[in-house]
């Protein structure tokens, strides 16, 4: 057979070409797909919330091609439900979830985002009625915004809106729940279309999938979560009450020691962050926390006596303890379970009076050390020396004089060259500054600053 040369040079550029795209080739059939698994067994909430939003961050980073949701939960808060629901259906990749025993409540609402459904024998979906801290049926505002997102989200997906609203409302017209919110077992979940296979774990759902041969990540939280999620236990919460508390007690009976106000600025930040990372510590609670511990030092420092600034001040730094403890949305505790309550309650007094044990059992220790020698008078002064005690000073009131010491808010003054035991008025006045006498007591003299 005749060979021209065109025809040659075709041959050579084709088997060249074939060359050059084999490696490719190759790459492209020893390349598996990626899967990342995450699991969710857990009350939706907050910390939840959190969860599924940094393993999807880490599942986008890793380059992940699918991702499982392992799910098991009985529901939990509507609007983190709702955020995890957002995030499912917003994802770039497919997610199916595998319903490990139970998807209820929130649960079901997670599920029916996603793009496939796989179930274990004897799992259930639905029962998701809104319901409030006592276990009865939300107002009928959060009914209607729940029916029309579970609507939403499966006719998103392709699935019967309508028995999706029956999962949420016992009046929507069923053929499996005659005035009863609908329940899905997994046979009935596959026949109706909110179930694509059945499956006893992960593997099999992989490979109802064709990805039995992919490359799978099980994510882990990382070091950060797991701090925490430590932090987050109601008794290292106590814990760290007491550390607050005594430690702020501690500086404000001897001032300049720096080191209780460290361990107290230490411990409100390890219980402070947490909360907040998790979402549970909303901005305006710790505004209030704020609030209250500035009363409580206007009350130590600057107002005489002990009033409703400090009594103020104690109550709003209780409550946000308190209330960073719990899932509540703007105040609003339709939500909140009454154990839940408690427990932060307990947690916060809790701490509270340990802090108040730990007090009275440093107490004449911390008398006793050194650092209060510069803040507490233990001097005997006799008259012989110039001194005067304030019991015979009825007279002093109204006449003025100078700080012979710093005054933190106690110290001594110079009156008549006469030495007195005097305490501040306004808190803290310099070494050398001009006071007057406006009290006294049996031990001492109140003196304030002259102008």
């Amino acid at each position: 057979m005749k060979t021209y040369p065109k025809q040659k040079h075709f041959t050579s550029m084709y088997l060249l070409l074939c060359l050059l795209l084999l490696p490719l080739f190759t790459f492209a059939q020893t390349t598996k797909p990626k899967v990342f698994v995450m699991e969710v067994k857990a009350e939706i909430d907050p910390r939840t919330n959190r969860y599924t939003e940094v393993a999807f961050n880490e599942a986008t980073e890793a380059g992940a091609d699918h991702v499982l949701l392992v799910l098991d939960t009985f529901g939990g808060a509507l609007q983190d439900a709702d955020e995890i629901r957002e995030r499912i259906l917003h994802y770039p990749k497919p997610v199916y979830v595998f319903i490990d025993n139970n998807a209820a409540s929130a649960g079901a609402l997670i599920s029916i985002a996603c793009d496939s459904i796989y179930m274990s024998p004897g799992s259930s979906i639905g029962a998701a009625t809104v319901v409030g801290a006592d276990g009865e049926a939300a107002p009928g505002k959060y009914q209607s915004y729940m029916r029309s997102i579970m609507r939403a989200t499966a006719d998103a997906n392709g699935r019967n809106p309508r028995l999706a609203e029956a999962m949420v409302d016992a009046s929507v017209d069923s053929t499996l729940s005659a005035g009863q919110v609908l329940t899905l077992s997994t046979t009935e979940a596959v026949k109706f279309g909110f179930c694509d296979g059945v499956a006893n774990d992960v593997e099999g759902v992989l490979a109802l999938l064709n990805l039995q041969d992919a490359e799978v990540t099980y994510y882990e939280p990382g070091t950060a979560d797991a701090i925490i999620s430590f932090f987050l236990n109601p008794f290292v919460s106590g814990i760290l009450l007491l550390v607050i508390v005594g430690g702020l007690y501690f500086e404000l009976q001897t001032p300049g020691i720096g080191f209780p106000l460290i361990a107290a600025i230490i411990a409100g930040t390890f219980y402070l962050v947490p909360y907040y990372l998790t979402g549970l510590a909303e901005n305006w609670e710790i505004l209030l926390f704020v609030v209250g511990l500035i009363l409580i030092m206007l009350e130590v420092f600057v107002i005489p006596g002990f009033g409703v600034a400090g009594i103020s001040g104690i109550l709003l730094t209780v409550s946000s303890l308190v209330l960073m403890m719990l899932n509540n949305y703007n105040f609003d505790f339709t939500f909140v379970p009454s154990e839940d309550l408690m427990k932060s309650l307990i947690s916060v007094v809790l701490g509270m009076i340990g802090a108040g044990v730990l007090i009275a059992l440093s107490w004449n220790r911390l008398v006793s050390s050194t650092a209060m020698d510069r803040v507490v008078l233990k001097n005997s002064f006799h008259s012989n020396e110039g001194y005067r005690s304030s019991n015979s000073a009825v007279h002093l009131v109204g006449k003025t004089g100078f700080a012979h010491t710093h005054m933190t808010p106690t110290g001594r003054v110079m009156i008549d060259d006469t030495l007195y035991d005097a305490q501040a008025r306004d808190g803290f006045i310099e070494k050398g500054e001009a006071v007057q006498v406006i009290d006294h007591s049996t031990f001492s003299l109140r003196v304030k600053k002259v102008s």
